[in-house]
């Protein structure tokens, strides 16, 4: 059997640890109402989540997304922010896998102060031993960025990791990290979309609630 000493569970954030999708989707009607455009629906914008902010502002408009996702975050940050819970089970999983020795990260979309910030709200921080969001060094690229690949090896030489997500991007990180992924389905991807992007080893499963031990295990045989 595995030393968990010696395994990183590196999680992403929305829809894989919380759900956040009222506060997104408030941030994101606010910041087009801001400049005249119109409106779009609650489902399309949650279909986006997981993207980095850039990229979804730049599929529904031509005006300069930045300064819409700057927008964005006036309202995220003093409402949206607190709109969020955790999924069911979450709290009571990551208490479980630090007993255990896990060392548990987060690698998000979201801006790293950004998140950091949610975790405090949410009292979850204090699991994790470190969080990758968004820098001005981490910007373009957003999970896709091979800087995330040096820093987790400079970090934990020698460890196993797996990422743990509901989304594409997900997948494609833990192809570039070259390691296992556990998918959830907490998002609004099934389980076909996430496994036909996957290079190497897989599970998914309902939720963060349903990891154990075993099926962690499994991914390192």
């Amino acid at each position: 059997m595995k030393k968990t000493e010696k395994i990183v569970l590196s999680f992403d954030l929305d829809n894989t640890l919380i759900n956040n999708r009222k506060g997104i989707v408030n941030s994101f009607n606010y910041a087009l109402r801001k400049y005249n455009l119109p409106e779009i629906s609650k489902s399309e914008i949650e279909k986006m989540i997981g993207i980095p902010l850039n990229d979804m502002f730049a599929k529904i408009s031509n005006l300069n997304p930045s300064l819409l996702s700057s927008t964005f975050r006036e309202y995220y940050g003093v409402k949206g922010i607190y709109q969020s819970y955790l999924l069911p089970g979450v709290k009571k999983k990551l208490k479980e896998l630090k007993k255990n020795k896990f060392i548990l990260g987060l690698i998000t979309s979201k801006k790293q102060e950004m998140a950091e910030k949610i975790l405090e709200i949410l009292k979850i921080k204090k699991y994790f031993n470190y969080i990758l969001g968004e820098t001005e060094e981490r910007k373009e690229l957003g999970k896709l960025d091979p800087k995330l690949k040096t820093i987790l090896q400079d970090k934990y030489p020698g460890y196993d990791i797996i990422v743990i997500g509901d989304h594409p991007k997900d997948v494609l990180l833990s192809n570039n990290l070259n390691c296992p992924f556990i998918g959830v389905l907490t998002g609004h991807h099934s389980t076909n979309q996430l496994r036909e992007l996957k290079e190497g080893k897989w599970l998914i499963i309902n939720n963060v609630g349903k990891i154990t031990l075993k099926k962690i295990y499994s991914l390192l045989e």
